[in-house]
């Protein structure tokens, strides 16, 4: 999809790729797929008339995705574009009676985002907020009179005077500004503050009556400092506060009952509260007491909950492996059945209790995620249909779930994408990718531009995402083989994979690759230490020294179940930090390996990779270490992630394939304007 240079306040209709008559559909290329629209945020109107959603298209000359607000008929029909702003809008909510859109935006001179409002109808957006510092979460009042928001503290006065001079000098952590509780009227913009002090919210939602709230309160808003939330509940006000949770582990999505006599949220622990894993769902008296999980024994990780039409019903967005599913829960029997069923993912997931309907996206290999709705227990029905050009104009690769043995007899589950040309009893070569987490798993999902499995299959690869020990979706004795030891299994699942798939005749053992990013990057780390299988390797993000990694990392809950403690406590466990860094068995590497990261990393700081660089160097490893400036964890930049997939393509083909590669290049902007499309 071209990204189309459209002007506010007009709206304006969706042009999509059309797939001419009888043309032959041809492989993706690395700009198609970086030019693929992102869709989120479904939001159906409160009469289910009319849905509302975010859009994301490539902007090349900015390089990255602008996002607009659509608006679709519940019919699919009218698809209209809402806004035009030049830094895109995000978060459209609708007002209680469906006449008016609030939604994020930063415009002009505004100091971070802002809540802007329009009609429903359309006309010019009106600016709500002034805030000194950007907005967040935002959520209407049941009344429609108000809008609920989250809003860091601003700098004091004292600050912004010795930034303006250059006297800027900062403590390390400590100069992090709190996240607090707002609300702002609609008719005369008067803003209100609702909590104040040394904490941060994380967090929260609104009661259905509007008299309550549930929040997660942090010391800090630090990401680290999220094991130590709280769940809590106030009145709207910030009046009669009560803490429900005193248990340092990081709980999410706290909602209260409908009747307000219990707050629901999940956790990754169980019922005493240790800590790792899969994420469970708990319930605590809304005056207070103990919390206790609904369904200890779930066998599943739970994304997202919701309460029904009353307080005896709870819906789940769950994580079952290589797909996910919307579940109905029975409080009081504490039995659980499927609503939803596919090899497919679910995102976006929005529950109606007045109309008893579920709003979602419906990621699959041939669809990244158009929009779906169900009333009730009833059939799925399509909302948009902004992806239909992918599987009408492009080759894509068949993707089947695949199952084998680890060495110790446990069935472990993956993905397997075939390339393009496959036949069988053909061998091909293979590339092997780990996911990040390592608390997660991959699942049937249309393929970005992290792992550009339409790529790779284009050129021939088969293309093997396996869900190793220490992934999510398989019970808690499957996440929990990672603790008091990172690679137990996990690397040896891997490899048990790629034999199955040897074996089955599938893949040719002397043309394979490994690539993964984050946790799948320390997963790559890993594998090259101590197998030469692999022709070639790309190390992105990736952890090669545990001890130096901890105080790195801005994230370190689930360093110590991994290794039994922290390396600077008394009797530290440093000798298993060690015997579990990829770096202790450098030496034996022979694998050319590609590394790359982002400048601005925290997750995994880029002083991780240029560890696994000079050692690799030294030893005589062919290698060679990318950093993308002005990025992270996740490399958000157009070019950035062209980059990538160049490098790495060009690096497989070099020492696997013994072909020369030709990047892609950037495509050259628009010579002439396009006209403004409007609507008469």
């Amino acid at each position: 999809m071209k990204p189309h240079r459209l002007f506010f306040p007009c709206l304006f209709l969706l042009s999509l790729p059309m797939a001419v008559s009888g043309q032959s559909k041809q492989a993706m290329t690395m700009i198609d797929l970086l030019n693929v629209p992102s869709l989120s945020d479904p939001q159906m109107a409160p009469d289910g008339s009319q849905l509302l959603y975010v859009l994301g298209e490539s902007d090349w000359e900015k390089s990255k995705q602008i996002r607009h607000i659509w608006r679709i008929e519940a019919d699919g029909t009218n698809t209209l574009r809402m806004t035009s702003g030049g830094a895109g809008e995000s978060s459209p909510r609708w007002s209680p009676d469906g006449q008016w859109i609030a939604f994020l935006a930063k415009r002009e001179d505004d100091e971070g985002t802002q809540i802007y409002l329009m009609r429903n109808a359309g006309g010019e957006a009106q600016k709500l907020t002034t805030h000194e510092t950007a907005v967040s979460s935002i959520a209407w009042h049941p009344d429609g009179a108000s809008i609920y928001f989250l809003a860091s503290e601003p700098k004091s006065e004292e600050e912004k005077a010795k930034d303006k001079v250059k006297d800027d000098v900062f403590a390390f952590e400590e100069n992090y500004k709190q996240r607090h509780f707002w609300t702002i009227t609609i008719e005369d913009k008067q803003e209100t503050r609702i909590t104040e002090g040394d904490y941060s919210l994380r967090g929260y939602n609104l009661s259905r009556d509007g008299t309550r709230v549930a929040y997660h309160k942090a010391p800090t808003p630090l990401l680290d400092d999220g094991d130590e939330a709280e769940v809590w509940v106030m009145d709207i006000d910030g009046k009669n506060r009560v803490q429900l949770t005193d248990n340092m582990i990081t709980e999410g999505g706290a909602s209260l009952s409908p009747d307000n006599r219990q707050v629901l949220f999940t956790a990754g622990a169980n019922a005493d509260f240790e800590t790792y894993y899969n994420r469970n769902l708990f319930l605590v008296p809304a005056t207070g007491g103990k919390a206790r999980p609904l369904i200890p024994d779930f066998p599943y990780g739970i994304q997202r909950a919701r309460w029904g039409q009353d307080a005896n019903t709870i819906y789940l967005l769950v994580n079952m492996g290589v797909h996910s599913e919307i579940m109905v829960v029975d409080v009081g029997k504490k039995t659980y059945a499927p609503l939803t069923s596919g090899e497919h993912s679910l995102g976006g997931w929005q529950y109606d209790h007045k109309a008893d309907r579920h709003t979602f996206t419906i990621n699959k290999w041939d669809n990244p995620g158009d929009v779906w709705t169900q009333a009730g227990t009833g059939a799925t029905k399509q909302i948009t249909r902004v992806f239909d050009y992918l599987a009408n104009d492009f080759q894509l690769p068949t993707l089947k779930n695949i199952t084998w043995k680890g060495e110790d007899g446990v069935t472990i589950e993956g993905l397997l994408f075939y390339p393009l040309d496959y036949q069988e009893g053909a061998r091909y070569p293979l590339v092997v990718q780990t996911h990040g987490g390592p608390a997660s798993s991959d699942r049937f999902r249309f393929g970005r531009w992290s792992n550009y499995v339409q790529i790779l299959t284009s050129k021939g690869y088969a293309v093997f995402k396996p869900n190793y020990r220490g992934s999510t979706g398989y019970g808690n004795a499957f996440l929990r083989d990672m603790v008091n030891h990172y690679f137990k299994n996990a690397h040896l699942d891997v490899m048990a994979g790629v034999d199955h798939l040897i074996k089955e005749g599938i893949v040719d053992p002397d043309r394979m690759v490994k690539m993964g990013w984050s946790a799948g990057g320390h997963m790559t780390n890993k594998i090259i230490t101590f197998t030469d299988r692999f022709k070639a390797a790309s190390s992105g993000a990736g952890a090669v020294n545990w001890i130096s990694m901890y105080a790195q990392s801005d994230v370190r809950i689930y360093r110590t179940p991994w290794f039994g403690g922290t390396p600077w406590q008394k009797d530290a466990p440093t000798d298993v930090y060690w015997e579990h860094s990829p770096l202790k068995d450098i030496v034996n590497v022979k694998t050319p390996t590609l590394i790359l990261v982002g400048q601005n990393d925290e997750r995994v700081p880029p002083q991780q990779s240029i560890e696994l660089y000079r050692a690799l160097k030294s030893n005589g490893v062919p290698t060679h270490l990318y950093m993308a400036p002005r990025t992270g964890h996740g490399w958000s930049e157009l070019r950035h992630r062209l980059f990538k997939m160049n490098i790495e393509m060009e690096w497989f083909e070099k020492y696997a394939m013994d072909r020369i590669y030709m990047w892609e290049k950037i495509p050259e902007d628009d010579k002439e304007e396009p006209e403004e499309e409007t609507i008469q």
